[in-house]
């Protein structure tokens, strides 16, 4: 049988960057095994939908590159595996519930939220503080098992309330191999009878997770350590139909940066980085969350670092296209425990990839940032130069603004630590017999630039090294940027001229100085 995955997310909000590790590890097992990939949107409980979640689910993962072959937003009406929304499969799973309770392996509820209540409570004034409804609890229960079979058809044709649970056995165990974790074994009587068929009709997460991942030929499962207790009941449920069951994979999860619990949204808050793929609004309460594309992040450099959050390529390759993740991808290379979330490491690979892509791809970001600022824009030539030198400074496309404003615009400050250190009276005299050199240049390159300044630091009795911060601060107004003479060849002999008379002009000397 060919291989076939799939990411199953529930519409509830935006997708958390946990998800969309699940959902990368998936496609590259697919891709790597030649196998298919599909999109299953698990809205069984309709009391948490939320609207536009789905869409957003869509849009994250194709803005990563990862693209599905089957899907509700691809073809929903597929005659072999949709619909892929679970809601639109309500009518299927009624006669897999109905095969359940005949073959004995489940049965009706009648006990209403009342009774359970007072069950809880009772259990808890005894010393029982997880109380379950078990193989043992429901003997007191009102259900069909405790009830006489007339009563359960006259209760079922008047229309009573009830649910249908999972008739787990007492004293049983189940064992079932985990790709990353081994083998998994685990006693029945720590179960519990889950809800398979909701009181609405609409089965629970654990029903319809089985019957669709066996009619859309799901080979493997690959999801986040969170759904590892629930497997024991999937088994139980696969044995129960008399199928046999998919290959597990649960993922480790992604924790804190400290290490310290499951990585949260609150945890970007407070540190500044975003646990969303795209921006998302809550409908509600119209709060607005960051994601990785407004933010300025690279896709591929995105997938790269959440691919390497829990798994290794079995070498020091670190920098890998998605084709090459699929070329090495395996699941026998997903570690046990949980990952702490490195966003620095986030970071490394945006500078990494924003370095190595052409600059000219930047060009229509960068001109949209100088329009908002009303900054002017030079022509594409001029522009792609000053990029190329800002590049090796910049971690996001925006840095190329922020960083090389002055570029684009004569600087209208100037940074006063540095005023205040290296301005002088000397800085003053050179750098104004400077500007009338320049004005008078009959060429121009680095090499033109270079040598007159250091000739006129000379014949002012000066160290060209200690007026060089001078210089860089009344061409940039900063400490700090690319090199002094490819800045000057870009901006021109008058703008270099220029600059230099307005910081003579404008900066006074400091007392100490």
């Amino acid at each position: 049988m060919s291989v076939r995955v799939r990411f199953a997310p529930s519409p509830t909000g935006p997708l958390h960057i946990g998800g969309v590790r699940t959902a990368l590890y998936n496609y590259l097992f697919a891709r790597h095994h030649g196998g298919e990939f599909l999109l299953r949107i698990e809205d069984t409980d309709q009391t948490r939908y939320v609207p536009g979640a789905e869409a957003y689910i869509v849009e994250a993962l194709e803005w990563l590159g990862i693209r599905f072959d089957h899907g509700p937003h691809l073809d929903n009406a597929h005659p072999k595996y949709g619909p892929f929304r679970q809601s639109e499969r309500k009518p299927i799973y009624r006669q897999y519930v109905e095969q359940l309770i005949a073959n004995d392996n489940a049965y009706y509820a009648f006990d209403t939220e009342e009774e359970l209540e007072a069950m809880r409570s009772r259990a808890e004034a005894a010393g029982m503080k997880n109380w379950q409804y078990n193989a043992i609890t429901r003997e007191s229960m009102h259900n069909s098992l405790t009830l006489p079979a007339d009563e359960v058809a006259r209760r079922l044709a008047a229309g009573a309330a009830y649910v249908v649970r999972m008739k787990i056995p007492r004293n049983e165990e189940i064992r079932f191999q985990d790709a990353v974790r081994g083998w998994v074994t685990v006693s029945t009587n720590t179960l519990d009878d889950k809800v398979l068929l909701k009181s609405d009709g609409m089965p629970t997460y654990h029903l319809a997770n089985i019957v669709d991942d066996r009619l859309m030929e799901i080979t493997h499962v690959i999801r986040g350590e969170e759904w590892l207790p629930s497997t024991p009941l999937h088994v139980l449920l696969y044995q129960a139909f008399g199928w046999d069951p998919p290959a597990f994979s649960h993922l480790p999860l992604l924790l804190k940066p400290d290490g310290n619990g499951k990585l949260s949204k609150r945890d970007g808050d407070q540190l500044g980085f975003p646990v969303f793929p795209l921006q998302w609004q809550d409908p509600t309460t119209g709060e607005i969350s960051s994601g990785y594309r407004e933010k300025g992040y690279l896709p591929e450099a995105v997938i790269n670092f959440l691919a390497l959050l829990g798994w290794s390529p079995g070498h020091d390759e670190e920098l890998m296209t998605l084709a090459r993740m699929i070329e090495v991808f395996s699941l026998e290379r997903v570690g046990k425990s949980g990952v702490k979330f490195d966003y620095q490491k986030g970071l490394f690979f945006q500078q990494t990839y924003l370095r190595q892509r052409p600059v000219a791809s930047f060009v229509p970001q960068v001109q949209a940032l100088l329009a908002q600022e009303d900054l002017p824009i030079p022509p594409d030539e001029r522009l792609v130069a000053a990029l190329e030198l800002l590049r090796e400074r910049a971690t996001f496309v925006y840095d190329f603004v922020a960083q090389g404003r002055f570029f684009f615009e004569v600087p209208r400050s100037y940074d006063p630590e540095v005023a205040q250190k290296k301005w002088s009276a000397a800085a003053q005299t050179v750098l104004g017999a400077l500007a009338q050199d320049y004005r008078s240049a009959t060429q121009w390159d680095a090499a033109y630039a270079e040598a007159r300044f250091k000739a006129l630091a000379e014949a002012h009795q000066q160290k060209p090294g200690s007026l060089m911060p001078a210089l860089r601060l009344a061409l940039t107004g900063l400490g700090t940027g690319p090199g002094l003479w490819d800045i000057m060849v870009l901006l021109g002999p008058p703008a270099t001229a220029e600059r230099l008379e307005a910081a003579v002009a404008t900066l006074p000397v400091p007392q100490s100085a």
